[in-house]
């Protein structure tokens, strides 16, 4: 049987998977980077406000310095960068994921990623100002405030890893294995550009999967 079928049985089984119809509460999010004493999760959660956007809304734009981050209740977010043949999509944000500009974040530097929200999304925000004076405060939300940065650069690091050194097989494998209701839920254009491929050349890969 052929690798697409397969593949689309996959992703409808996704379409009832908790993980995709659930939201991601405050409480889960906070706890997935880093455990916090019940003092200090109270004064962070105490920060964030919910934010509610539609589908095809630019949430951080390039050349801009960013004042807040953003953690994704629910949908789904693409990053990109504008290129001489078109936009780049390196990365997808979906339930759970922080969404931030690391320059503007780290430095106050302006950010060079858009994202960009492929689903309507509900996030809660926290303005970066906000925390830091928490950070100064509280050694457990500077070792929070840490882990959410360490993260970020594993992320980075990875993701460089496998466009220099992994085959096209291999980067769409690692997505199948990793994050396959992207099939479901994100555009083949947008996919095989965050493989570093053509449409094309994605679509000849996934006809020739056998299993």
């Amino acid at each position: 049987m052929s690798g697409p079928s397969i593949e689309r049985d996959h992703a409808q089984d996704l379409i009832f998977s908790p993980y995709i119809s659930n939201c991601m509460d405050i409480d889960e999010i906070i706890a997935q980077l880093y455990m916090l004493p019940d003092a200090s999760a109270a004064a962070l959660k105490a920060k964030a406000r919910e934010a509610s956007f539609p589908r095809g809304h630019t949430l951080l734009r390039a050349d801009r310095v960013e004042r807040s981050i953003y953690f994704i209740r629910k949908g789904l977010v693409r990053a990109y960068s504008d290129a001489d043949n078109g936009q780049v999509t390196f990365w997808f944000g979906r339930e759970g994921d922080p969404v931030l500009s690391m320059k503007s974040y780290i430095s106050n530097e302006r950010s060079y990623e858009n994202i960009e929200l492929l689903e309507d999304c509900h996030f809660y925000e926290f303005a970066i100002s906000e925390l830091r004076s928490l950070y100064h405060q509280d050694v457990h939300l500077a070792n929070w405030g840490r882990k959410l940065a360490e993260n970020e650069l594993i992320k980075a690091e990875e993701r460089l890893i496998s466009m220099q050194f992994k085959s096209a097989q291999e980067r769409y494998d690692d997505l199948l294995r990793e994050q396959p209701e992207l099939l479901l839920r994100a555009q083949l254009g947008h996919i095989a550009s965050y493989l570093g491929m053509s449409q094309v050349s994605l679509s000849r890969i996934r006809s020739g999967r056998r299993y």
